[in-house]
Formats: structure tokens, sequence, C-alpha cells
């Protein structure tokens, strides 16, 4: 691995200091975590016959996932700060390829939940870093928007995740699921080699110790109110993604029907984060988008307890997508913006708290029956957040 790295670094020394990254490239990378999991959910019903386990325990793949992905958001947010933006997606990425390669021959759930894992320590990277390399280029306004427009991408990596996956399982079993997301890592290497400029600044203070960072960022209070309010509208989301495709299967639907129910997500998302960019045009403060879109939950959550019987649920299941194109714009462009001499490693620290979060929750949603209930009591107290929760100055 180290001398993977030393290549890396090689390369990335070579690398024009450009400090614009391509729109549809900074967009691909920040689809690339959402689309890894979308276009997996649809094959937990397979891998629970193939590996002979219960459902709840397939499951867990997704909980194990983002237990993984918090401790990587600490390291390749750290990292970058260090040793640059690109050389860190580029490592990540190529541990991506190899984990999701090595699932092809894995043998045992144990083997699986190990090598989800890895490839989740890897996928971090296209959180993290992106996100870091947005805050190196934009700011104020300019970065709120940003993120709106982004949102349009991320509004698409459910539909893109849950067809493909659908469709793929459909044809060839999980296996064909685990080879396309290693295709997908090694397309996105190669755009990132040929495309990806560093924008880390020459100014930037290298810290090299991040407990004065984790310190400041522990008696914020608005920024631990963002990050659990962040790690609420991914619950929502990433429940459904857990336990769609049971829910399907019990409801008489095949899973590839499931996948496709990714497009009114999409939509929902994206109508979500057109919602967003209107409010941005009109001023009106983060905090006012932050508390429509959980008072949008509550109401979705409550008729997901009354549909969840029923294909209509997924109607207020589009409504949770909608909340989420909403408030994640919102609260992402203002959560970090009193630690810009430190982007990466404050950004990690972040991440690492509302990745620990979500992974708690999808732990604890997977062995639920009765989550949509959870899942009101969840929209509940994130809307009693909301009304605590103030801005921070841009």
């Amino acid at each position: 691995m180290s001398a993977y790295l030393h290549c890396v670094l090689f390369i990335t020394e070579g690398a024009s200091m450009t400090k614009s990254p391509p729109l549809w490239l900074l967009m691909l990378l920040t689809m690339f975590p959402q689309i890894a999991e979308t276009l997996y959910s649809p094959a937990l019903p397979a891998i629970s016959r193939a590996y002979g386990v219960e459902h709840a325990i397939a499951a867990q793949t997704l909980s194990i996932y983002f237990l993984a992905f918090a401790p990587g958001v600490v390291f390749w947010g750290i990292f970058c700060d260090r040793k640059g933006r690109r050389t860190a997606m580029l490592a990540g990425l190529v541990i991506y390829m190899l984990a999701a390669v090595a699932a092809l021959f894995s043998t045992s759930i144990t083997e699986l939940l190990v090598l989800r894992a890895i490839s989740a320590f890897g996928a971090a990277v296209g959180s993290v870093v992106t996100q870091t390399m947005l805050r190196d280029c934009f700011q104020g306004g300019a970065l709120a928007k940003v993120f709106a427009t982004l949102g349009a991408g991320i509004a698409m990596s459910p539909a893109l995740g849950m067809v493909l996956g659908g469709g793929l399982v459909s044809l060839s079993g999980h296996l064909a699921v685990f080879a396309a997301l290693a295709t997908l890592a090694a397309m996105l290497i190669i755009c990132s080699l040929f495309a990806l400029p560093e924008t880390r600044p020459t100014h930037l203070v290298n810290n090299r110790e991040c407990l004065p960072v984790a310190r400041a960022m522990l008696r914020d209070r608005a920024l631990q109110h963002s990050a659990l309010l962040v790690a609420g509208f991914n619950l929502l989301i990433f429940t459904w993604y857990q336990q769609g495709a049971a829910l399907f299967v019990r409801l008489g639907m095949s899973v590839d029907i499931f996948g496709y129910s990714g497009l009114l997500l999409a939509i929902a998302t994206l109508l979500g984060s057109l919602i967003n960019r209107a409010m941005l045009t009109h001023h009106l403060p983060a905090n006012v988008q932050v508390r429509v879109a959980c008072i949008i939950t509550v109401i979705a959550t409550a008729g997901g307890l009354l549909l969840q019987d029923r294909l209509w649920v997924i109607v207020p299941v589009g409504l949770m997508a909608m909340a989420f194109g909403m408030g994640i714009p919102a609260l992402l462009s203002q959560a970090l913006v009193a630690y810009s001499a430190q982007r990466g490693t404050a950004g990690a620290l972040f991440g690492l708290y509302y990745y620990l979060l979500l992974a708690l929750g999808l732990t604890v949603m997977g062995y639920m029956e009765q989550w949509f209930l959870a899942l009101f009591a969840v929209s509940v107290a994130m809307c009693l957040l909301a009304l605590r929760r103030r801005d921070n100055p841009v």
C-alpha cells in the first residue's frame, strides 16, 4: 500500500495546480458513494439467499459499511490536508476497487462484511475530499449554490443505483452488482487521473495535530446540531434502501420493481434541490430551509406509517427524498465556515460524527419491524432540533 501511495504522490506532483476542477467530475465523485450504496441495496435479498443468512443479517452489511465509512472520512480528510486532495482521491478509489473485486470471490458472509468495510473505507474519499475541494474553490453564497447544483447529481444517484442494481440482480444475481461496483471505481480512477487537479491552497495550515480542531468543534453547539440533522436526513433515506427491497418482496413485488422506485426518489430529491435553489434566490436563511425540510419529514414518516402495507408507501418515501434534497445542501454549505484553515481535517471530524450516528441508527433499524414508527420519532426530534438551530455567519 505504501508503494502505491508513493506512486500516486509522484503522479500528483506533476499535476496541474489549477483551482477549478471540472464540475462534471466533481458531480460524478459526489454521486459515487450514493450510487455505490443504492446499486447494492437491491442485492440484499439475493445476498441473504446466497450466503444462507436471514435478511436482518444481510442488511447489516449496510450498517458495517457506514461504521467503516466514518473512520475513512477522518483518515482521508486529514490525509488530503497533508498530502493533497488529488492524491487522497486516487488512493481511496483504488482501495474501493480492489475490495469490490475481492468481494466477487468471497465465500462467507463474514468475508463479505470485512470486504464491505474495506470498500467503505475507500469510498469515504468521495464524500469528504469532494466537499473539501468545493470549499477550496467556493465560499459563501457561491458555495451554497454549488451544493444546490450538485444536489441534482445526488438526486439522480438513487435512480441510477437502484435501477441498475435491480436489473443486474435480476439478470445475473449479486455477483453482477459487485462487478459493476469495481468497474465504476475503475472508471472514476481513469477520469481523476486525467481531469482532477489539485485544489489544496498553498497557504493552508498543515496542522498535524487535529485535537485542537476537535476540541473547538466539540464546543461548537451549532455544528453539533448540523451533524445530528445531517445524520437524521441520511437515516431516513438509507433505512429505505436497507429495508425497502424486503418490503417490496413482502408485498409480492420483484426486486427489479424496487429498483425502478428509485426513479421516483430521484425526481423527488431533484425537486427538493430546486426548491432549495429557489429559497436561495429569495435569500431565505438556511435555518428556514432546514425547518421546512424537517416539517416535511414528519408528514412523510406519518404517511409511511399509515401506508406501510401498501404499494402507495412509495409516495411518503418520495416526500422524505424531497426533504433530503432541501435540507442537506443548506446544512453542508454552512456547517464548516468557521474552519477554513483546516477544511479537510474539520470536514473529516464532522463526517466522523454524523456517519457514526448514521451507522448506529441503521444497526438499530436493521432489527426493527416497525421501522416507520422509529423514523417518525426521528423526524419529530429533527424538527425540535431545527427550531433550536441558528445559521453560522457566512
